[in-house]
């Protein structure tokens, strides 16, 4: 077809000249862009149309009719290449031969003129009943607006369209959503594609239009914040794309990105990716919390007569909160602040909020949300080691790290805690192997780290390099070097200790290091590994590194890694390994007690019974309190405890168990410190903590059936199914004992099913030492027999299976 700026020469149509001639002119004014230029070519199209009918009514003599704009036209907004929607609207009464040569003198001229043209011929009533069949229809006439005839018949039929809308809300919007959940999986997410649909693609027009017809049912309404001016951006984008190709397309192609950007004023193409896929988060966000409201609405309305019927009112009430960390509740399937939460007063509490939501696997409440960014307290720098852990927590709870993450980023809340997330947020990465922008990139690998935790004895450092590594990619130069220096900044501010920072800040600068050498260099030269093994310095270091490299390639994208690449990497690790293992530093004996614990364990030997003492830690940062348990050497002793606390909800974050011979004294002392912390409410006085210690002791407490009671209970939820507990025989740590490493999803009474499954073999526990590092725990077990020999190989490996099967 003719183009409108080619094509000015229209015999049958005077007018078509004079509107060609003013698009252009429109459309070539710097002045005139975004939406004025939008709305003003849709009123210059008006003029033309209604000209057209005008004269068309008055050849044919046709009465009683209209022509309606739907669509992007009904809403005055006409791209440079938008379609033309139209529908022409009659009362039924003209003769179909009339009704048809008007309709050709309209239809016929568009044509003429190169405009696309999507056009229909209905009744009042034909329209609707279309619509109630077509969900594509109805949506167009939501739309809809008089453009010339008679308003009085749209009037009508927009009054039936949108009462029918309202009325069958519950039936048409899932519809609606399963509509968009089809065209993403089909045109991808815009905002992590190179060459992204501005229509189509999930966070595009199509979703914006969407969410206009939500609200238009009055079920939901879409976060307003923000959307308006993401659907200008993107319609500015497509406005630019259709200039600079001078055809109808809506997918922003590589080759045209640097030309789009300049009719933008933007600096490249990267400027243009940025700023359309930060509109398109946007978008999407919107569409999420929107289309979760919209489902908790539909829920709520077919189970509350049921509901009613079975708890009444204040049983509903009741049944609709449950608590899952300190100031936050589960209600109505989202996490929301608890009623007496005062994020003014607790600057912990976004973090926590977050961990907490991204354990259970429930979607965060958008008020909960706005009122932690609009009243939050800001963290202390460095950060307390509550923050810590809890951001550790967030990261170490898999798949639905993302959708939290994302909803405190749209908040703004993410780079008020990071500032130097600014850097990377939506920044677009021009590799194709790449599936995400680089702050989702980070926030995937977190995710792909989460699963090998068990492989690494600092899980909380592997997760923090996870979520750093590519953190230098918003400075210039090597994103590694410049990372490096970040990623410590960083790392002190969430307040690891020196050592650790030191660690961070390698991980980050080498994270490529593997996958680079294992591919790309001789493995059988002696340099190559020794290079490496200098660059690493540590086993351990060397351990996490391993797993960031798998967890990098993972959440990169299919081409990054393979069986082969893998084995690679493996064959590297081992050569490395073998080199650094000669001057690895050898786990040390357990230290010796200090004067108060000794001053307990003589007070368990004077009385034959538990004694405990309650004590404050004194670090500035310190997460709960000290729990020192002296207990005369008897069967049992771990689980005990272990389960009296878990009895008493207290996380335990820490452990230590030693068993003490004292001066001139008969008998042992198992001397026990725990760090430990209410997990809701205080902590329990230490009388009652003895009490119970006691009874489970001389068994008149049974903890098991307890524990068991409380968790059928209150069962705990858990959005993603973390990797399962691994238990392993550690060689050659110690010549005293079998050390048995333990490492598993931190969870309520998981020290007292490793302890009961220990005594189960009657082998004796000559010292533990507990971590939790975020969602989980390392721990690792000193083991005898009962006469205070090591297991042989064949006990202990049948010993690591029983607990292994007991964890799971």
């Amino acid at each position: 077809m003719t183009s409108v700026e080619e094509n000015t020469d229209h015999t049958a149509d005077p007018g078509a000249s004079g509107y060609a001639a003013a698009r252009l002119r429109l459309l070539q004014e710097e002045s005139q862009s975004g939406p004025s230029r939008r709305s003003a070519l849709a009123g210059l199209t008006d003029t033309w149309l209604n000209d057209l009918f005008t004269t068309a009514v008055r050849e044919t003599g046709v009465r009683g009719a209209t022509l309606v704009a739907v669509g992007g036209y009904g809403r005055a907004e006409l791209s440079p290449r938008s379609d033309l929607d139209l529908v022409l609207l009659h009362d039924g009464k003209a003769e179909p031969r009339a009704l048809g040569a008007l309709a050709d003198r309209i239809w016929y001229p568009v044509w003429d003129l190169g405009l696309a043209l999507d056009h229909s011929v209905r009744t009042p009533g034909e329209a609707r009943r279309t619509a109630a069949e077509d969900l594509k229809v109805h949506l167009g006439l939501l739309d809809a607006r008089t453009v010339a005839g008679d308003a009085g018949l749209l009037a009508g039929l927009r009054t039936s369209v949108l009462a029918d809308w309202r009325n069958q809300a519950a039936e048409r919007l899932p519809e609606l959503d399963a509509l968009c959940r089809e065209r993403a999986e089909r045109a991808g997410e815009l905002r992590f594609l190179l060459e992204p649909d501005l229509k189509e693609a999930r966070g595009g027009l199509r979703d914006v239009t969407a969410l206009r017809a939500v609200a238009a049912s009055w079920l939901a309404d879409a976060p307003r914040e923000g959307l308006a001016e993401a659907r200008r951006r993107l319609l500015d984008a497509r406005d630019a794309l259709h200039l600079v190709t001078g055809r109808a397309t809506d997918r922003l192609s590589l080759q045209e990105q640097d030309q789009v950007a300049a009719q933008l004023g933007l600096l490249d193409a990267d400027a243009l990716l940025r700023e359309v896929y930060e509109a398109a988060r946007v978008v999407a966000y919107a569409a999420d919390v929107t289309w979760r409201e919209v489902g908790r609405v539909l829920r709520a309305r077919a189970a509350r007569p049921r509901l009613r019927g079975l708890l009444g009112t204040r049983g509903d009430r009741a049944a609709a909160r449950a608590p899952l960390a300190e100031g936050v509740v589960e209600s109505d399937g989202e996490a929301v602040l608890a009623l007496a939460a005062r994020p003014d007063r607790d600057p912990v509490l976004a973090l926590r909020f977050a961990a907490a939501a991204a354990q259970a696997g429930l979607p965060v409440s958008l008020h909960a949300v706005r009122r932690l960014a609009a009243q939050g307290k800001p963290l202390p720098v460095p950060w307390p080691a509550e923050a810590r852990e809890q951001l550790l927590t967030l990261l170490g709870a898999g798949e639905p790290t993302v959708a939290v993450w994302e909803a405190l980023e749209a908040e703004g809340l993410i780079t008020r805690l990071l500032p130097d997330w600014e850097r990377v947020r939506c920044r677009p990465q021009r590799n194709p192997v790449h599936t995400w922008t680089v702050d989702r990139h980070l926030i995937e690998t977190a995710v792909r780290a989460s699963a090998l935790t068990r492989r690494v004895g600092r899980p909380d450092l592997l997760l923090m390099a996870a979520l750093l590594h590519d953190i230098g990619k918003g400075w210039p130069g090597d994103h590694s070097v410049a990372g490096e220096t970040i990623a410590r900044d960083v790392a002190a501010r969430v307040g690891f200790d020196p050592h650790d920072v030191v660690v961070l800040g390698a991980l980050v600068r080498h994270h490529l290091l593997l996958i680079d050498t294992a591919t790309r260099r001789d493995l059988d030269d002696p340099a190559t590994v020794r290079t490496v093994a200098d660059a690493v310095g540590s086993v351990g270091t060397l351990e996490i590194l391993h797993a960031l490299t798998e967890a990098d390639a993972l959440a990169t994208g299919p081409a990054a890694w393979s069986a082969w690449r893998g084995s690679l990497v493996a064959d590297l690790v081992a050569r490395v390994a073998a080199v650094l293992r000669g001057t690895a530093p050898v786990a040390g004996e357990p230290e010796i007690a200090t004067t108060e614990q000794e001053r307990l364990a003589v007070e368990a030997l004077r009385t034959g019974e538990p004694v405990l003492a309650l004590q404050a830690r004194q670090e500035d940062d310190a997460v709960g309190v000290d729990l020192v348990v002296a207990v005369p050497d008897q069967p049992g002793v771990l689980p005990a405890v272990a389960g009296v606390l878990a009895l008493h909800r207290l996380t335990v974050r820490a452990a230590d168990l030693r068993s003490m011979e004292l001066p001139d004294r008969l008998g042992e002392v198992l001397v026990l410190r725990w760090r430990v912390a209410a997990e809701y409410g205080a902590l329990p006085q230490a009388a009652r903590l003895r009490t119970d210690l006691v009874r489970a002791l001389d068994g008149s407490l049974d903890v098991p059936a307890k524990l068991a009671d409380r968790e059928a209970a209150y069962p705990r939820r858990r959005g993603v199914v973390p990797p399962p507990p691994r238990v392993t025989v550690v060689p050659d740590v110690s010549s005293l004992a079998t050390v048995l490493e333990v490492r598993a999803p931190d969870a309520v009474g998981l020290l007292h099913r490793i302890g009961r499954a220990l005594e189960s073999r009657g082998v004796r526990v000559r010292s533990a030492h507990v971590s939790t590092l975020g969602a989980n725990a390392v721990d690792t077990l000193y083991v005898t027999t009962p006469e205070g020999k090591p297991l042989d190989p064949a006990e202990a490996a049948a010993l690591a299976g029983l607990v292994a099967a007991a964890l799971s």
